[in-house]
């Protein structure tokens, strides 16, 4: 809650909207947290114990990471129903970003409404 109200929130309602959005969908537990905030809003409010790395993170692999950022666009994507612009603003990245990574991880409108299984990189 410290997070949202120190924000500025220079987008008004819609990037609230947006923010409420992506948490929800982004979430896997019945209550938003920090870590379900974009990184911006994080930054603005909560503590640091907060934003300090999680354990075991460091041992990561990059090809996991970038599994989970596939799956993560992919889910988005298909809570958006293909919508290009709703899916970049629920992920708090730009269009051209979102098509970058569309394209890397070879997400079309009909893999998100299939469910797409883990593309071989």
């Amino acid at each position: 809650m410290k997070s949202l109200l120190q924000y500025e929130w220079p987008g008004n309602v819609r990037e609230l909207e947006n923010c409420v959005a992506r948490a929800v969908t982004l979430g896997d537990r019945l209550t938003i947290d920090v870590s379900d905030l974009p990184p911006a809003i994080r930054a603005e409010g909560g503590d640091s114990a907060q934003r300090t790395v999680p354990e075991g993170a460091a041992s990561v692999s990059t090809t996991a990471l970038a599994e989970m950022e596939r799956m993560t666009i992919l889910k988005v994507f298909e809570q958006a129903h293909g919508d290009k612009a709703l899916a970049g603003r629920m992920l708090g990245i730009s269009r051209a970003t979102l098509y970058r990574k569309l394209k890397r991880y070879n997400i079309t409108a009909r893999s998100a409404r299939e469910g797409a299984p883990p593309a071989s990189h």
